[in-house]
């Protein structure tokens, strides 16, 4: 407890340091904070890569699935505090003088710190982006291209560097983790990714397997949850303390709690294995337009264009079972419209034009 606690306080010290002297970089670490939120992985990142390579799309959502999972379980084991509520309970300070942390509207996250979410997602499918562009790279035999591979390899690696830690310094400045709280996130992403890159089976799998996956990740949480509530261990004990320290109580969002996130995860795996085992993407991916470059990227486009409108549908949070229920639905239609339903309509569109030219 003693080393914790001079880990936290030395944390604060360094975000008192950010935020007295990197208060110019402000809007831009805001904006990294945003980079690295695990929404853009279904929203920006997968629809982006699954029209393009559906090997990594499909990675992709399982590797952000399976490390957000894994960083929730994380989270309940570990207990971790965040800055903006520690500084204000802690006994360490003499006089009750704690040190004054300024927040910001994404500061109120209400589960526990440890490990970051922001880093884990963040750095987990940055790896599986860096190692698909590679992939394709390393394949070059002569002598030139091996010089430009090795090029591509440092580019892309530092890029990758430069953004993790961007990210953990956002996260960080907005007194929301600690420092050791992201570098944790940052390299058990890695570690989830790096798993990924030797399990070829989620490329064949039925929707019955996504079922009893889906099934699998729900119900151990929920009886870990249980079994910990019935030796009287309560692992919402942060939603409580983000309620009181918050500034603003307009900050708190029941979005950012333990079983939101859970929910919207499993929602999107189930969605992408629905939309990968209906007969709309095997008409419209599996056929001969999904060779073209014109329909890839159509369907780019059309994916992007289209999950930007699921971002004004407000799910209703005055009953929080059904804010769950209905955060599952909206998570699972987003990766079966880039999956089926967007591929379906632009081949359709592609089929009637050509009928019509011929």
């Amino acid at each position: 407890s003693i080393k914790m606690d001079l880990l936290h306080s030395n944390g604060v010290l360094i975000i008192q340091h950010l935020q007295r002297d990197y208060r110019a970089y402000q809007d831009f670490l805001n904006f990294m904070s945003h980079v690295g939120d695990p929404r853009n992985i279904f929203s920006i990142y997968f629809p982006l890569w699954f029209q393009l390579n559906q090997v990594v799309g499909t990675k992709m959502i399982w590797v952000a699935v399976i490390g957000d999972w894994f960083n929730l379980i994380f989270k309940w084991i570990l207990f971790g505090h965040r800055p903006y509520w520690w500084v204000q309970e802690t006994m360490i300070y003499p006089n009750q003088s704690s040190p004054c942390l300024e927040q910001f509207p994404i500061t109120c996250e209400t589960g526990p710190g440890s490990p970051s979410g922001h880093a884990m997602g963040s750095s987990c499918v940055w790896y599986v982006m860096v190692t698909a562009a590679l992939s394709y790279t390393v394949r070059w035999k002569d002598k030139s291209a091996v010089t430009l591979h090795r090029l591509t390899w440092s580019f892309l690696w530092s890029i990758f560097w430069i953004i993790q830690i961007s990210v953990c310094i956002s996260r960080v400045f907005i007194a929301t983790h600690f420092p050791h709280q992201v570098i944790l996130g940052v390299f058990a992403g890695i570690l989830v990714a790096e798993a990924f890159e030797h399990t070829p089976a989620i490329q064949t799998a039925s929707l019955r397997m996504y079922v009893k996956t889906n099934l699998f990740l729900f119900i151990f949480a929920l009886g870990f949850y249980l079994v910990l509530k019935l030796l009287d261990i309560d692992l919402l004990w942060s939603v409580p303390k983000a309620k009181k320290w918050c500034a603003n109580p307009d900050w708190i969002n029941i979005d950012t709690t333990p079983f939101a996130g859970l929910v919207r995860n499993l929602g999107a795996l189930f969605g992408l294995g629905l939309g990968i085992n209906s007969e709309m993407f095997i008409t419209s991916c599996k056929g001969k337009n999904s060779c073209k470059i014109s329909f890839r990227i159509l369907c780019v486009a059309a994916s992007l264009a289209t999950l930007q409108l699921y971002n004004f549908v407000k799910i209703p949070t005055h009953t929080e079972y059904l804010f769950y229920i209905l955060s599952f639905c909206k998570s699972a239609a987003m990766p079966l419209t880039v999956v089926a339903l967007v591929p379906y309509c632009v081949h359709s569109l592609m089929r009637t034009t050509e009928k019509k030219l011929n």
